[in-house]
């Protein structure tokens, strides 16, 4: 099988850089890209941005950033399940910019569109829309949410392949897709790694132009289940 964009654990840690935007996939703790999260915490750099709906439990996921002070503004939706992150923000350790979940939503996906921001009646005439900019249309106030893009984006996929195209499953669907698109550099981690007309068309939910990198894991089971997937059709 072809490796196309699949790389080793050493050279995407070598990716990481002090002072990056990264945006991170998955929610509560659930089918985050662990592997990928793992290494951005050992590469030990710091004063990151992060782009997530949250920062997880502590000391899990994201949760071992904040822990590990590599982390000096977050753009989230709550922080409410981590008491780290919370202390942090109260203690000005952590710069966090509370969104509300539609708007974090399409302001990522502004950010992967090249587009400059989203027109949102959410969060008027509230603490969201402090400091932003209001947009009158046919006599309609909207708050101008900006465009969210990062540096890097870690995202996890269900089935990929030598090219980078992406299938999903369940609520694997729920922020990866979207997250995926809006960096300069897509790092992905597979549960299942395809060849090439492996994954149906139909299937295809990010195409492979959007990913510049995949983690399939260290050894050849990745690929072994992949092809198991592809016979019973998963």
């Amino acid at each position: 099988m072809d490796n196309g964009k699949v790389r080793s654990r050493d050279e995407i840690m070598a990716c990481f850089k002090d002072g990056q935007t990264i945006a991170i996939g998955g929610q509560g703790g659930v089918y985050m890209p662990w592997n990928l999260i793992d290494m951005l915490a050992e590469s030990g750099v710091k004063h990151l941005t992060i782009y997530s709906i949250d920062s997880c439990n502590p000391g899990q996921a994201i949760g071992q950033l904040v822990r590990n002070g590599q982390i000096d503004r977050m753009v989230t939706t709550h922080v409410g399940m981590n008491p780290d992150t919370s202390k942090a923000m109260m203690e000005g350790r952590i710069q966090v910019e509370l969104s509300p979940m539609g708007n974090f939503i399409e302001r990522i996906r502004c950010g992967g569109a090249g587009l400059g921001g989203v027109l949102t009646k959410t969060g008027l005439g509230t603490v969201v829309a402090e400091g932003k900019q209001i947009v009158t249309v046919n006599g309609e106030d909207y708050l101008l949410e900006e465009a969210l893009h990062a540096d890097i984006a870690l995202t996890r996929a269900r089935r990929a392949d030598p090219l980078g195209n992406l299938a999903y499953h369940g609520t694997g669907m729920a922020s990866h897709p979207v997250i995926a698109t809006c960096a300069d550099l897509s790092i992905v981690q597979c549960d299942l790694y395809c060849d090439i007309n492996e994954i149906s068309l139909d299937d295809v939910r990010v195409p492979g132009m959007y990913v510049d990198m995949l983690y399939i894991g260290e050894d050849e089971s990745n690929r072994l289940k992949g092809r198991v997937a592809v016979e019973r059709g998963l």
